[in-house]
């Protein structure tokens, strides 16, 4: 089947419209061009946007607008995204929380595609995706602009439209594999488009927010779901530099045998082992879509996708003697401060931190004991953890068990009325008499079950080890006692893994069964005998999926793995047998903080498929190898990388990813539900 030619951005009405309205619209931007400094040999700004906005949250209050630029230097044209300074409308975000979102002079040759979204209501934006796979956060145009933006970034850099997707726009889209490699390597006189440096730089803030454009009034026709894209080939020509190819490939041949693969498949060599046309189609690039690739026979293929290094790091240590400038080659700039980013793995959003102590903690505190600000408090666990020490304490408040503005003497009342509460409850089994159990199949089915059960779990904690150890007996007692808490759901495999670390750490037989039931309203439906509640998580994992990585999504559908079951134990547990103990009281307590999303574990599952999806996809594993693979990350996985990854995703998704995620899906809390203290719904 011949394949289908990219088509120019010439054909697009809106390209021609903004022709017309070119010079206009880069004049409204007053002094836009000029240079930063007078070092700047030659860097001009040659688009300007007021107004451009990041949403970090749903909450139109966080909200952090800032100016958009397009600089160009030479031959090479760079972008940037910097907040304004003092935004009285968002008096939550520090001026060090927004300048985590800033956006440094990144060259177009690390851009890998730009996606424009025209909602039927709201504003346009677009999201630019990097050749690393990951992406920025959506830029919402409030006042307009968005075809000068893509009119300029096509005078400037080779632009063309998907042909899969209109409003997908290909940056510097190298079809034939040589090229790719090529502008990679940025060798001179090797590609038909001018490669800039790569190396980022800080630019300085706006002032203020002024100079703000009129809206646009055109109307667009976009499509608001997320759609897959590839590129085509596009006829091959003549290429000056294809001696200069030859030995480079040739070079590369000495080294691996994919490299001299590719070299065969490049220049029609009859050796029948390079991609084809059908296989090119199914390893398309998309939303967050780490690069890969794919061949037969023997290529090797890593086990993990590195995280991409510090974006800033070349700027921090440029910065060691220059305190206020550095001169790079776009420019002389002026620099952020940027000791806060030492260890920032992510192109956007902040690195983990140090858990959290007794100071701080005491810090969160008024003089009654209530907490002041637990939304703060939340995105504070979130980003590090708690020291064990504080966890008795402050789990309470994670799971509901105790109010964040409840005071200590509230607190120690309601341990005392629930403590009572458990014995009553308890003591309702307690009281079964042997002759009594004859006749009641279902307590003696459950207490089997659970007496296997708890002598199997987490035996190799000196907690929970040895014979006739009493926390083996705690755990038989809280689980018994809840299976008649809660008779129509019981008790099934499974939950002694989530009530283990609640023991562990409280330590107190009555408040950690209370605290197991405050958990379980949120995972109960996990173990609905319909297994509804695994089927509706199971089912929006495969929707961002889908949303954030469509050829691996793609992947599963052609293998017959949609049903994403090699993802039941993730959930069933909460991740409980991937990680050490530690690991897993710090991932559930980060989870727990509900920060950005009740449902960051359903993007931790995505995180991990995708971090591991190379080996996925070029292995070529069906579902029982997949299976197999996936129950052996055991003790594998990267915690703090995993959930930097997950809230970029979960950012990145935006309102699309929630969308994706069915109502009720749990952990979310029941509205009629009654249970303790419920937690506050908002977030930071």
């Amino acid at each position: 089947m011949q394949e289908a030619e990219l088509h120019d951005l010439s054909d697009d009405a809106d390209y021609a419209a903004s022709q017309l309205q070119g010079s206009a619209s880069f004049s409204r931007s007053g002094s836009s061009k000029r240079s930063f400094t007078s070092e700047s040999d030659g860097a001009e700004i040659v688009y300007a946007k007021d107004n451009v906005t990041i949403h970090p949250t749903q909450y139109a209050s966080e909200r952090i607008s800032g100016r958009l630029r397009l600089i160009k230097q030479g031959s090479s044209l760079f972008m940037t995204w910097i907040p304004y300074k003092g935004q009285r409308s968002n008096p939550r975000l520090s001026e060090k929380d927004k300048s985590l979102y800033t956006i440094r002079a990144v060259p177009f040759t690390d851009v890998r595609s730009i996606r424009r979204h025209t909602p039927t209501l709201g504003w346009q934006y677009v999201i630019v995706v990097l050749s690393s796979g990951l992406a920025f956060p959506p830029l919402y145009f409030y006042n307009g602009g968005v075809r000068e933006f893509l009119a300029t970034i096509k005078q400037h850099a080779f632009l063309v439209r998907s042909a899969d997707d209109a409003n997908v726009f290909l940056v510097n889209d190298f079809q034939d594999p040589l090229q790719r490699t090529l502008s990679s390597l940025e060798l001179p006189m090797a590609v038909s488009v001018a490669n800039g440096p790569s190396t980022s730089v800080s630019v300085s803030e706006p002032p203020s927010n002024e100079n703000q454009e009129k809206a646009d009034g055109g109307n667009f026709d976009g499509r608001g779901a997320t759609s897959q894209y590839n590129g085509r080939h596009r006829p091959k020509i003549h290429d000056p530099a294809r001696d200069l190819s030859i030995q480079v490939l040739e070079k590369f041949s000495l080294v691996t045998k994919f490299a001299r693969d590719t070299t065969s498949q490049l220049f029609r060599e009859n050796h029948g082992d390079g991609f084809g046309s059908n296989d090119r189609r199914h390893h398309n690039q998309s939303l967050l879509d780490y690069p890969h690739k794919a061949s037969s026979d023997e290529q090797k293929i890593p086990d993990e996708i590195p995280v991409p290094s510090d974006p800033l790091e070349k700027t921090r240590c440029r910065k060691q003697y220059h305190d206020e400038e550095a001169v790079t080659n776009v420019g002389t700039f002026e620099l952020i401060d940027c000791k806060e980013f030492d260890k920032l793995a992510l192109v956007w959003g902040k690195p983990r931190q140090p858990p959290l102590g007794s100071e701080e903690w005491a810090a969160f505190l008024d003089s009654e004991g209530r907490i002041m600000d637990s939304k703060a408090l939340r995105k504070r666990i979130f980003y590090g953890g708690i020291e064990h020490s504080l966890r008795k304490e402050v789990w309470t408040f994670l799971l509901g068990y105790h109010a964040y503005d409840s005071t200590s003497a509230e607190r120690e009342y309601l341990v005392s009325i629930k403590k009572s509460e458990y014995e009553t409850v308890k003591q309702q089994w307690q009281s079964i008499s042997p002759e009594q159990a004859k006749r009641f199949t279902k307590f003696r089915e459950r207490k089997g079950l659970i007496e296997k059960d708890v002598v199997r779990t987490d035996r190799s904690l000196s907690f929970y080890d040895g014979d006739d150890n009493p926390n083996v007996y705690l755990l038989r007692d809280i689980l018994l006692t809840y299976s008649f808490y809660n008779f129509d759901l019981g008790y099934c495999q499974g939950m002694s893994d989530l009530l283990s670390p609640i023991l562990f750490v409280m330590k107190d037989e009555a408040v950690s069964f209370w605290c197991f039931v405050a958990l379980m309203e949120r995972l109960g439906p996990n173990f609905n005998r319909d297994q509804n509640g695994m089927h509706t998580q199971l089912f929006a994992i495969s929707k961002l999926v889908e949303l954030l990585d469509s050829p691996l999504h793609n992947y599963f559908k052609q293998n017959d793995c949609l049903n994403y079951f090699f993802c039941f134990r993730w959930v069933l547990i909460q991740f409980k047998r991937e990680f050490e103990y530690e690991k897993t009281m710090k991932l559930w307590e980060v989870l727990w903080t509900h920060y950005l999303s009740e449902h960051l574990h359903l993007y931790v599952c995505v995180a991990i498929l995708k971090r591991y999806r190379n080996k996925i996809m070029g292995e070529q594993m069906d579902f029982d190898t997949l299976l197999k693979f996936i129950n052996e990350l055991s003790g594998q996985i990267d915690l703090d990388a995993t959930l930097r990854d997950a809230e970029a995703l979960c950012i990145c998704a935006g309102e699309n990813g929630a969308a994706n995620i069915p109502p009720g899906t749990p952990p979310s809390l029941p509205i009629d539900s009654g249970l303790l203290c419920p937690q506050q719904d908002d977030v930071l």
